[in-house]
């Protein structure tokens, strides 16, 4: 009679339970079902709140709870002073607010604290890493996993889940004062950067926890060849040239690494801006390639539709038309989609629309496991926060990221037991530069270009002086002149006196390294008519050609290192310096990782992914270019200054041997391309092999070469390896006459090589 009393007492145990446990907080059942239950539970103004950020309606409800009002007060103050408040602080402050949010509503719905990560985590002592064109030139995807899985990671443990990365705009237009966001000018290196990056942040299931974080990519899409080159102008290309170039990579974070989110762009295509383009956001998005994430706005993207593209009336008709085309958030203060609560009340908007919308926001939410888990611990936050393993990762993300572009009869690498006075001239010397999305680095963090050099000057016994020689802008230097509207240039005619005085002090040393090229206030997002990034040129600013030529007059052996978040038209510095290092912004140990190449520790070994034109005139100047794009100009012709995929070494390579199996397939088939790379000097160093495909006759214009594959390889003096690249057919497909992926019968050149232009071939044959 016990057993069977314990036995009925444990059933109405569990059926209470069951009763009293909504289904929305059961961890065992399919997101699916959690969210319909939640959702059947909302009324319209939480439903609302799901997409407006809610934020500034609980502050309000909550004004009158002191404790609540201190948490979304000291919140406030975070995101306004984030460069000073300690990661510690920021988890302990989050969690004060989620606290509120699971304890003191309704229904208990966590929120999601979003923020950006574009190189690192962008708040205070965060490990900064390479500009994201810096950590393209590794052409090392394993590299830029574990990158991103270190910023997720310092992400979350300070309480924020989502991450407004990785870029995956095509950089056509280096004018554009965002080209340095990006992975460069090639789908597929983006795509591959780009699965790489998400699959960092999010880790590798489909769950994401908690050291990981929601990505977001963005922007959606053709952001990153602008008319004129400036943010936010249209980009008006036909379907063709957005499918086969400017979403690839888009569909691949989310087939491939299933992004949790995507950013619509602030640009229009063909007269729809991005945010209310269903063509967009729902047809190829969700229909065609299967998105399960939220789509969320740019800032003020939304707002954009009514004072910038004038498709809106007012704020109301632009929540309406957003969120029928497939927006579900509103990343911005929320009054757009603040509207939608009398919108619906009021039959103009379906009330289905709002759910559908809801659901996606709760559904990331649940994949995050956000109602299980809201909360973070600041201790772990503390402790993980650029710890010495992450700056030990910052250091050869650098290191990999430099891309020596001319070494003529090897001066580099220095020999310190040669020299016993160095020279660090140029405006970018003495200065931290990060680039843009950066926060100041805690006490200790940031190594400048001439703090490394010094370092290894003063181990050796070295002498190294300095001398600034000109400035590329007045004001702010670094990640503070990122935020500043006005920017102004020096006078050069007050610059004639400090050059010169640079020149002597090369004159009198062995070696002079030059760092000159960009900041922060010169090359970054144009948010506005006050505050500019775009430029209508790409050469130098300012008196940096005059320092760098003074210096090379003295007749002292010159290297010239570039700072930069764009390709330059460098054609004085190309000509007559003898060596040339292409750092972008090397992050936070970049004057280590400078020192570690300058000097020899380290081989460079990255690779270029973008074009470097020699004038703007000759952009668009991308290397997958059409054949009738290969007209020359008069007097110049059409050569680039620096190829996509270029970059040298400290040793020698030889490609050979190179072969396809088997080298006649079906239009179904796969073939396999394998060459044999040997290092053919005297030290270890590492090389990419290139692979580039081009279809002889095809019933659409094909480009004259398309990167299908790469591997960056390590290779001892004298060391040979096979590398081997897979070739299926969607490497080999094209969209027909009617947009559909096939493989037309024909000759495919096989082109594999160290960069674009250097490269050997071999035919594949593909039979009816």
């Amino acid at each position: 009679m016990r057993r069977r009393l314990a036995v009925l007492l444990l059933v109405l145990t569990s059926f209470v339970f069951a009763q009293e446990t909504p289904d929305y907080k059961n961890p065992k059942l399919p997101i699916e079902q959690r969210v319909a239950d939640l959702l059947k539970r909302m009324t319209l103004e939480e439903k609302v709140d799901q997409l407006a950020g809610g934020r500034r309606r609980w502050e309000q409800t909550h004004a009158a709870d002191p404790e609540s009002a201190k948490a979304f007060e000291r919140l406030g103050a975070l995101y306004r002073n984030e460069s000073t408040i300690s990661a510690h602080d920021a988890a302990e402050i989050r969690n004060a607010v989620q606290r509120i949010m699971m304890e003191k509503t309704r229904l208990g719905i966590p929120s999601i604290f979003m923020g950006e990560a574009l190189h690192g985590y962008m708040a205070h002592g965060s490990t900064s890493f390479p500009q994201v064109l810096g950590l393209s030139s590794t052409w090392d995807p394993a590299l830029i996993k574990k990158v991103f899985t270190a910023a997720g990671d310092e992400m979350s443990a300070a309480g924020t889940r989502q991450a407004f990365t990785p870029v995956l705009d095509l950089a056509r237009e280096p004018r554009w004062g965002r080209t340095e966001e990006t992975y460069g000018e090639d789908p597929y290196l983006i795509a591959r950067m780009g699965v790489a990056a998400i699959t960092g942040l999010q880790g590798d299931s489909f769950l994401i926890d908690q050291h990981h974080v929601m990505a977001t990519a963005k922007h959606y899409a053709a952001h990153g060849q602008p008319e004129g080159g400036t943010n936010t102008a249209p980009a008006n290309y036909s379907e063709r040239v957005l499918r086969e170039s400017f979403l690839v990579p888009f569909e691949a974070a989310i087939k491939e690494a299933h992004t949790g989110s995507v950013m619509a762009s602030y640009n229009e295509i063909d007269g729809v801006p991005s945010h209310i383009n269903q063509w967009l956001l729902d047809k190829v998005l969700r229909q065609e390639w299967g998105f399960r994430g939220f789509v969320t706005s740019d800032g003020n993207g939304l707002q954009m539709l009514v004072e910038t593209h004038k498709v809106a009336a007012d704020k109301a008709q632009a929540a309406r038309e957003a969120i029928a085309a497939g927006v579900d958030f509103d990343l911005s203060d929320g009054s757009v989609y603040a509207t939608l609560y009398d919108q619906v009340k009021d039959g103009r908007v379906p009330e289905s629309q709002l759910d559908t919308a809801a659901a996606r926001v709760l559904a990331a939410k649940f994949r995050m496991g956000l109602f299980e888990n809201p909360y973070v611990d600041p201790d772990y936050a503390a402790k993980t926060t650029n710890s010495a393993e992450h700056k030990k990762l910052a250091l050869k993300a650098a290191e990999e990221s430099i891309v020596l572009l001319k070494n003529e009869n090897r001066l580099l690498p220095l020999d310190l037991k040669k020299v016993k006075t160095i020279a660090v001239i140029g405006p970018n010397a003495a200065d931290l530069h990060q680039g843009g999305y950066s926060r100041g680095p805690g006490a200790g963090n940031g190594v400048t270009i001439l703090q490394g050099i010094q370092e290894r000057g003063k181990a050796a016994g070295v002498k190294v002086v300095f001398s600034q020689g000109c400035k590329i802008t007045t004001g702010k230097q670094g990640w503070d002149g990122w935020y500043e509207n006005k920017v102004e240039l020096p006078d050069p005619k007050a610059e004639v006196a400090t050059i010169k005085a640079a020149a002597d002090v090369a004159r009198k040393s062995d070696i002079a390294i030059v760092v000159v090229g960009e900041n922060e206030s010169t090359n970054r997002e144009a948010w506005s008519d006050e505050h500019r990034g775009d430029r209508d040129s790409l050469d130098l600013i300012g008196s940096q050609n005059d320092l760098v030529k003074a210096i090379v007059e003295t007749g002292t052996p010159t290297v010239v290192l570039m700072i930069n978040g764009r390709p330059l038209s460098i054609n004085y510095i190309k000509k007559s310096v003898p060596a040339i290092l292409e750092g972008w912004y090397l992050g936070e140990q970049g004057g280590f990782a400078a020192a570690n190449v300058l000097f020899g520790d380290v081989n460079p070994g990255g690779k270029l992914p973008i074009t470097f034109p020699t004038s703007v005139g000759q952009l668009p100047d991308f290397y997958n270019h059409k054949p009738s794009r290969e007209r020359q100009y008069l007097f110049v012709g059409n050569e680039s200054l620096f190829p996509f995929g270029y970059g040298l070494s400290y040793t020698t390579f030889k490609f050979d041997n190179l072969r396809v199996e088997p080298a006649t397939i079906l239009p179904g088939g796969n073939a396999t391309v394998k060459v044999d790379v040997t290092n053919t000097g005297s030290r270890e160093g590492d090389e990419v092999a290139q692979l580039y495909i081009h279809q002889k006759v095809a019933s659409i214009t094909r480009p004259v070469k398309e990167l299908r594959g790469f591997k960056r390889v390590t290779l001892k003096p004298g060391e040979k390896m096979t590398v081997e690249f897979a070739l299926t057919p969607e490497s080999l497909q094209l969209l027909d006459i009617n947009m559909h992926p096939v493989v037309e019968p024909g000759t495919f050149d096989l082109m594999v090589g160290p960069n674009s232009v250097e490269t050997q071939s071999i035919s594949l044959e593909v039979k009816p």
